[in-house]
């Protein structure tokens, strides 16, 4: 009997030991590292597995163990990504999951991004669907206190760098990135807006879209806000391409077939009825055509005065301004031998752009013609 009981004693003991060992001993079973997706409702049991299945634990029991004296204190496995990278032993790997430290990815929404870029961005960074997110940004409710006459979200999916997990849904990623726009808003814009941010905004940002989109450089910014102005003032058409390019990518729900970006436009797309088409319809397109960034909301609020009506590439990432049409077709034919320079061919004559007409510089497109 003695010897019967000194045996379950060592039994016991050096399964403790063994248990003990396991629970505190760093452990990896895989290489460099590993993201384990633990589903929502997955039982304790089926976590262990999971885990050990990718290397993280060597065996089930430690973490199973550690899970059932953390039931005493209400604790639960959390849902999720996580990410394993180094060593870890079974209390550390349990400790993990309980806290629900999960794995954010870094989202880069760049400025100037559509909701179709950002669309396509969340797709591969966290699987997101993209047509979800373009239809939960069709919506207007998260923004209709600002803008009542707000299209969709466009404008107010704030350009951001966001830590997101894989579990994120289309309208958790809008009503992040909204809630990022009013934080900005209300922090560096808000005195310029006023008691009532809604009673501008939508020109606002809708003006800012597209300095957003006609250059990248921030020192023009003011400089185009302030051409957009005076052309609103003086009833004439803005002619912007970006807006054409906008209407051109929501016929096609936005997704060009390209990897490079957005065709070139056509004559068919300058003749488009669309709203957002400001060659044939006056004053600003009926909403934002991007998200733009804090700069170009800066330079919407605040337009640089002076006199240029006009402006085109200057193949540098800026342009050249004109307050005349004279001075313009002068620019643009400069333009144009410069273009043809690059590409070794020869610049024929050919007639003048036609009056209010300007061009952006992004994707150095040769002013269209009729």
């Amino acid at each position: 009997m003695k010897k019967l009981l000194a045996v379950i004693l060592f039994l016991v003991g050096g399964g403790a030991a063994f248990l003990l060992f396991e629970t505190f001993h760093d452990y990896r079973g895989y290489r460099g590292s590993v993201i384990v997706a633990i589903p929502p409702g997955t039982s304790a049991a089926a976590a262990a597995k999971i885990l050990t299945d990718r290397g993280v634990l060597r065996i089930r029991a430690p973490f199973l163990a550690l899970y059932a004296a953390g039931r005493f204190r209400h604790r639960t496995l959390k849902a999720g990504e996580y990410l394993f990278d180094h060593p870890l032993n079974a209390r550390d790997v349990y400790a993990k999951i309980a806290r629900g430290d999960i794995y954010y990815r870094l989202v880069v929404v760049p400025e100037g991004s559509d909701r179709f870029d950002i669309a396509r961005i969340l797709h591969q960074k966290v699987g997101l669907d993209p047509q979800e997110f373009l239809e939960a940004t069709a919506h207007t409710d998260l923004v209709r206190d600002l803008d009542p006459a707000a299209p969709s979200l466009e404008g107010y999916l704030f350009p951001d760098t966001y830590r997101l997990p894989a579990s994120t849904t289309a309208e958790s990623a809008a009503r992040i990135m909204v809630a990022r726009f009013r934080d900005v808003l209300q922090a560096r814009f808000g005195q310029a807006m006023g008691s009532d941010p809604g009673g501008n905004l939508h020109s606002v940002l809708t003006l800012a879209s597209l300095v957003e989109k006609e250059t990248p450089n921030p020192e023009e910014r003011a400089e185009i806000a302030g051409v957009f102005t005076r052309r609103l003032q003086h009833n004439m058409a803005l002619d912007c391409d970006p807006t054409v390019v906008y209407a051109s990518r929501l016929a096609s729900a936005g997704m060009d077939p390209s990897p490079g970006g957005p065709a070139p436009i056509t004559a068919g797309d300058l003749a488009s009825n669309s709203p957002y088409n400001t060659y044939r319809r006056a004053g600003l397109p009926p909403g934002p055509i991007c998200n733009p960034g804090a700069a170009s909301i800066d330079a919407a609020l605040h337009p640089a005065a002076g006199d240029s009506l006009y402006f085109v590439s200057n193949l540098h990432g800026g342009h050249v301004f004109a307050s005349t049409l004279e001075e313009h077709n002068r620019n643009v034919a400069r333009y144009r031998r410069e273009v043809a320079a690059q590409n070794g061919t020869v610049v024929q004559a050919a007639p003048a752009p036609p009056p209010q007409r300007h061009r952006r510089s992004r994707h150095k497109r040769v002013p269209a013609e009729n």
